[in-house]
C-alpha cells in the first residue's frame, strides 16, 4: 500500500504543532506541523501512540508505512532524514522517547 493510503488510516494531527524525539536527555529531532513534514509528523505520531515510543519495531513498522518512500531513501541516504531515523533506529536497537507539542 503507498505511503498516502497509509497515512489515511492514522489519526489526524491538525492539534498537533511539533513532536521533539529524545534520546537519554537530548533532543536529537524536532518534526513539526508545516509543509513537507505533516505525513512524517502523523506517521511518527501513530507509532508514539502504538508503541508508547520510538522503538526498534516501531521502526520497522514505521519503514513498512513509508511504503515506496524507504526504497528511495535506501538508494539516496540524506533525502529523507525521518526515515533515515527509522533505518537507523530499526538496526541499532534505540529507543527514542517522544515529546507532543500541543497547538496552544
Amino acid at each position: 500500500m503507498a505511503f498516502a493510503d497509509n497515512l489515511k488510516k492514522m489519526p489526524g494531527v491538525a492539534h498537533v504543532e511539533a513532536i521533539r524525539l529524545i534520546d537519554g536527555e537530548e533532543e536529537v529531532g524536532l518534526i513539526e506541523h508545516k509543509p513537507g513534514q505533516v505525513g512524517s509528523l502523523t506517521l511518527y505520531n501513530h507509532l508514539a501512540q502504538t508503541y508508547g515510543a520510538i522503538t526498534p519495531e516501531a521502526a520497522r513498522a514505521g519503514l513498512e508505512f513509508y511504503a515506496e518512500h524507504t526504497e528511495d531513501a535506501r538508494a539516496h541516504p540524506g533525502k529523507h532524514p525521518n526515515i533515515d531515523r527509522l533505518l537507523a533506529l530499526a538496526e541499532g536497537g534505540r529507543t527514542l522517547r517522544v515529546k507532543h507539542v500541543f497547538f496552544a
